[in-house]
């Protein structure tokens, strides 16, 4: 038995922010079905690179997931979908603000046909406002949204965080919004209608950042690899190659210091507390540094660890997949699939004491499952069938 077995969600979303969160509750035993265009309609399934004829980009955010192509613009396509939808639990879909309901497909008219329906909107600004029309794009919203602007060297230009942060983390809001949705609903038997932008998710994660400023009026500034309020909490060259510590509080500088066979740091009162460290963080982080010069990473990882100093080295990813707790935890999984053979995937993080989350289906290819599913759950034959794919409906 999975907890959401008996969940099924039509899901029309596109890129990452809404098949990540659908992948998310597809591990957790929901039936996912992707609804795209018989020409395609996900832009990820064009990114490289390319395994076989298979994009890797795709492959990450669509495990355990069926798919079917369906032309909601042509009235026997919308007719099948509004079939689908009396089947459904939830909806996801990210098109632009008002293109559903360009479509047809509004809020008001999916509830007449089931009441108790949950639809999931996903957007780059939201249903309001004046750029509820922009696109959404996760590294505008980085810039937008002032994570840029604390990322990056100090003195350097704003950087962009090397994944679609925004995006991972909206994936997340959605698998959030809709199990609390579903519990909602098994208690009152009402549907919802459920807005995220990833806007308002990425305000929602300055956290610290936004909390100093509209607290304390404080405007955070690039640090680089050093953190704007905590000293030392960086990361220090090595021999071989960088390693980031994070001596978080006054007892850990202190072990610090003693792990570095520099005890008296911690009895100076120019370094006695953090604000202090803070405010002579130059002197003090180039003192460190001369020392960490001295050993590789993976030595001082060692004597900081046995010192209880939070550490690690800065890995690459071919060294994460090689790394020895990465191996224990069983992070990869070999999954079958219909043209690739055996592919690769990250697992799901969640770890249940009596329940195993496992990928059961592979990412699908584009309309794998259509003639499938129009059999078996909405009853259509072959020469209906045929006829659909002919006159461009699948």
């Amino acid at each position: 038995m999975q907890p959401l077995d008996n969940i099924k969600i039509l899901d029309l979303s596109r890129v990452y922010a809404g098949p990540g969160g659908t992948m998310i509750l597809g591990d957790l035993g929901a039936e996912v079905i992707r609804i795209e265009s018989p020409e395609g309609t996900d832009s990820m399934r064009d990114w490289v690179p390319f395994v076989g004829e298979e994009s890797t980009y795709y492959l990450c955010a669509n495990r355990n997931k069926k798919s079917i192509t369906l032309n909601l613009k042509d009235p026997e396509g919308k007719k099948l979908f509004f079939k689908m939808v009396k089947e459904a639990d939830v909806i996801l879909e990210n098109f632009k603000t008002g293109t559903l309901e360009r479509l047809g497909l509004g809020y008001d008219t999916l509830k007449s046909i089931k009441q108790e329906l949950i639809l999931c909107s996903v957007t780059g600004y939201g249903h309001t406002g004046p750029y509820k029309n922009e696109p959404g794009f996760d590294p505008v919203i980085q810039a937008i949204g002032g994570l840029m602007d604390v990322t990056g060297s100090p003195g350097g230009e704003p950087t962009r965080v090397g994944l679609p942060l925004i995006d991972i983390m909206t994936s997340q809001y959605v698998a959030i919004s809709i199990l609390s949705a579903i519990r909602l609903k098994d208690r009152t038997g009402v549907g919802q209608r459920i807005e995220l932008s990833l806007l308002d998710v990425q305000i929602s994660s300055l956290a610290n950042v936004a909390s100093s400023f509209l607290n304390a009026g404080k405007v955070s500034k690039r640090m680089g690899n050093s953190h704007s309020y905590i000293v030392p909490y960086q990361v220090f060259q090595c021999i071989d190659r960088p390693l980031m510590v994070s001596a978080g509080n006054d007892r850990l500088f202190k072990q610090l210091c003693i792990a570095l066979n520099q005890s008296e740091w911690a009895e100076a009162e120019k370094y006695a507390t953090n604000e202090k460290r803070v405010a002579n963080r130059d002197e003090l982080t180039k003192k460190i540094q001369s020392v960490f010069y001295e050993n590789t990473a993976d030595s001082w990882f060692k004597v900081l660890s046995k010192n209880g100093v939070p550490s690690g080295p800065v890995n690459n990813i071919e060294q994460v997949f090689d790394h020895p707790q990465v191996k224990a935890r069983e992070a990869i999984e070999e999954v079958s699939h219909p043209t690739l053979g055996t592919i690769k995937l990250v697992k799901s993080p969640i770890r249940f004491s009596t329940l195993n989350v496992q990928t059961k289906a592979h990412p699908p290819n584009l309309g794998e499952h259509t003639e499938q599913y129009l059999t078996t759950e909405l009853g259509l034959n072959k020469e209906e069938i045929y006829r659909l794919k002919v006159n461009g409906v699948i």
